[in-house]
């Protein structure tokens, strides 16, 4: 995939995710890297368990990348509220 493509899911699955988590977003920055990061990661455990990953700009690579997402979203928020205390 092309980085305007990636940029493009990264910020629809980030935007998602955190709509998902917590209800509002985290800044157009955070919820970039996020979901950007969140498609990596979404594409490597759906690999793990013997799925094809992200793939192209199609629904099916947002949704990877939109449970990536929300994966790394619960950890961020459960490493920053650990941290605060």
């Amino acid at each position: 995939m092309s980085f305007l493509a990636w940029l493009i899911l990264g910020l629809i699955a980030g935007f998602i995710a955190s709509k998902l988590v917590n209800r509002r977003g985290e800044g157009i920055l955070v919820d970039i890297l996020l979901g950007v990061v969140g498609a990596f990661a979404g594409g490597w455990l759906f690999h793990i368990f013997g799925a094809s990953g992200v793939s192209g700009l199609n629904l099916y690579s947002l949704f990877v990348a939109v449970i990536g997402s929300v994966a790394l979203l619960v950890l961020y928020h459960g490493l920053r509220r650990r941290s605060a205390w």
